[in-house]
């Protein structure tokens, strides 16, 4: 009685295990399904687009609220010529303001020599943690020409940065609050974490694109959506602002044209 015991044991168990098994690889297979490739080509094919644009196509591609996507208006483009940048977010919290004390700059080294192997278009999302917060100043064109040799595009903060016009003739984009002369000694105390930069959260591996109008983030798995569709926006904003400039139509003609135009290119 005991071996027919434990022999249907067995026989219970070996399907159980087998279903677990075999949940695991679904499962497997659907984050492996679910994961996206961000290639070089899809981050300068973003590029193409301005901010704007690809702003207004997002909205009908995805559902997130654009308060968790887009950065607030303190934050400006300090070299315009530059032209729009997309690029995977590193990321680090920084303090250039706190006075005394002695530099901390190890994860910053470190964190270079991570971006060198990336092998991608990078942006720099720094979130400033000093105790004078109107004091910092998270970079110069020394700075930037190391991070440019690291792959970087440009560097996004909600603080100040200094030496624009050397920062403009490596070419790296910088979007801050304003310039400032100079700054305290530098500490990195994290990197590579969440960053709260112009109202949102910025996460490692995120895709940043930024222009003269802002910056937004952009989920990976939406990104070729986004470039696919961006195109026909451009054309549904050319037909319809065409409408809505002319002197002989009413509210009610420019409402209608809205909602044909939507339709016609498909964001309905």
């Amino acid at each position: 009685m005991r071996q027919m015991g434990s022999a249907m044991k067995n026989r219970s168990t070996i399907p159980v295990m087998l279903v677990l098994c075999l949940l695991n690889l679904f499962s497997l297979t659907i984050i492996r399904q679910e994961e996206v490739l961000i290639t070089r080509q899809t981050l300068e094919s973003l590029r193409e687009f301005d901010t704007a644009l690809l702003a207004n196509t997002r909205g009908y591609l995805d559902p997130t609220p654009p308060s968790e996507w887009y950065m607030s208006g303190a934050i400006n483009s300090l070299t315009p010529e530059i032209g729009p940048i997309a690029g995977i977010a590193v990321t680090a919290k920084m303090d250039s303001s706190t006075p005394g004390g002695e530099p901390e700059m190890d994860n910053y080294y470190d964190q270079l020599d991570r971006m060198r192997k990336m092998d991608l278009p990078l942006i720099w999302v720094i979130e400033t943690v000093g105790s004078r917060p109107d004091h910092e100043c998270v970079l110069g064109d020394g700075m930037a020409k190391m991070l440019h040799g690291a792959g970087c595009l440009g560097a996004v903060c909600e603080s100040y940065c200094r030496d624009i016009a050397g920062c403009k003739a490596v070419p790296f984009a910088v979007y801050g609050l304003g310039t400032i002369a100079h700054h305290e000694v530098m500490r990195f105390p994290e990197v590579d974490v969440p960053v709260a930069v112009g109202g949102i959260t910025i996460n490692p591996g995120d895709i940043v694109h930024a222009d003269s109008e802002g910056v937004i983030r952009i989920p990976e798995q939406i990104a070729e959506p986004l470039i696919d569709k961006a195109p026909d926006m451009c054309d549904f904003e050319q037909a319809v602002h065409a409408i809505w400039r002319r002197t002989d139509v009413d509210s009610t003609t420019c409402r209608e044209e809205l909602a044909k135009g939507l339709e016609r290119y498909g964001f309905k």
